[in-house]
């Protein structure tokens, strides 16, 4: 028989200090090393004589766990919560170290039921070690939104972020400690508050604190969409065809590259129809309408998205929104282009009628340091005849550009 690798038992503790699993007791009792923060360490009952390594950077643990892999040495790894949840499982799995896991009640979900929440639609989301702006916009775009945060990256950043959103804010800060303390609060209010760390954000719509009817129940928050998209014009209220056709929203909707975590602003919105489509595929989205009659919300609540509008007339209007992963152009001249560019989004899309407006486009986009390409979009949608005959009937011819930074 050959030799058996022996595996790494990886067990989650919870903020209180309590250990996961009775079985951590034996595995300790067995171990020739533990791996685990000081107050983990300080947690359990680590045997006399056994060796530890107190987790700061992640290399040198991992080199100790390869050795006592290889020579055969029970070793167990100590984690706060769940362990493969944003945790350390993927890092050890990554260096290719066999584990088992007894995993303890995460902070998510001990956040969501310290605010008497279910969690089984929400996204989870983290902003520890990365930039935080996908998180963010996850928080805009979704109303269930839990946020792993970290130093520079909590709940008064988040918070500031969210000004124009309409979200309540859960702030679970020290879980499960003598210190944990669970505020509810406005973006407003935690902007301006100083948090410890480390606390989990619960973002939450109005409909979720109100009960559950904000939650996505099928638990895909960034998937497409079952209705579809391109969806036809009349699955919006618009005023005199004033709509991007769905031919063309097709495309627009595809070069803008919507998904969950990334902003999209639609400038010039009309009816919303090509931002509420970013945002059924997951994209957080902001609407620019100097219209305030315009069917922008009631279009969005038809589809079941947040939209925030803003209403104004562009270029005006955009100064001091947040900064856009996409911007789709539907109206305005020149004027409105240049001040898009001037943020400086990674894609910008533009549709066309007029053919006088094309060139100068191109060209001021191209100033701005963009790449460019441009198609033509003529479509030809089938009509009854008398008779039971069928015809072609063309639609507006439309030039749609695309604008992309190197």
């Amino acid at each position: 028989m050959g030799r058996v690798t022996p595996t790494v038992l990886v067990a989650g503790i919870d903020a209180a200090g309590r250990p996961a699993h009775p079985a951590l007791a034996e595995a300790l009792a067995g171990a020739g090393l533990v791996v685990g923060a000081a107050r983990h360490l300080a947690a359990v009952p680590v045997p006399p004589g056994c060796a530890t390594v107190v987790l700061g950077p992640l290399a040198p643990a991992l080199d100790r766990l390869a050795a006592a892999v290889a020579a055969g040495t029970p070793a167990v790894v100590l984690a706060s919560g769940d362990p493969g949840f944003f945790g350390i499982v993927r890092r050890l799995r990554a260096a290719g170290l066999p584990v088992r896991v007894l995993p303890a009640v995460s902070s998510v979900a001990a956040a969501f039921a310290r605010a008497g929440l279910p969690w089984d639609g929400a996204a989870v989301v983290t902003a520890h070690g990365r930039d935080p702006r996908p998180a963010l916009n996850a928080c805009r775009a979704l109303p269930a939104v839990a946020v792993l945060t970290a130093p520079g990256a909590g709940a008064a950043e988040l918070a500031a972020g969210l000004a124009g959103w309409d979200r309540r804010l859960v702030v679970a800060e020290h879980l499960g400690t003598p210190d944990e303390r669970i505020t509810w609060t406005t973006p407003s209010e935690a902007a301006a508050t100083t948090w410890t760390d480390p606390h989990v954000v619960l973002s939450l719509a109005p409909e979720t604190v109100a009960g559950s009817a904000g939650m996505r129940a099928d638990d895909q928050p960034a998937a497409a969409p079952a209705g579809g998209w391109a969806l036809p014009e009349s699955a919006y209220a618009h005023r005199d065809s004033m709509i991007t056709k769905a031919e063309v929203r097709a495309l627009a909707v595809a070069r803008l590259r919507p998904r969950l975590g990334r902003l999209v602003w639609d400038v010039g919105a009309g009816s919303g129809s090509v931002g509420i489509e970013c945002a059924l595929l997951g994209a957080a989205v902001l609407a620019v309408e100097r219209d305030p009659d315009a069917p922008i919300r009631a279009n969005a609540a038809r589809h079941g998205v947040d939209v925030r509008v803003v209403t104004g007339a562009a270029p005006g209007a955009l100064a001091g929104l947040p900064d856009p992963d996409a911007v789709f152009v539907g109206g305005g001249g020149l004027d409105v282009l240049a001040a898009v560019a001037d943020r400086r989004p990674p894609r910008v899309v533009v549709t066309l009628a007029a053919l006088d407006r094309v060139a100068p486009a191109v060209h001021l986009l191209r100033a701005a340091g963009y790449a460019v390409d441009g198609s033509q979009l003529a479509a030809a949608r089938l009509a009854d005849l008398p008779g039971g005959s069928l015809r072609l009937a063309a639609t507006n011819p439309v030039v749609l550009l695309t604008g992309e930074l190197p």
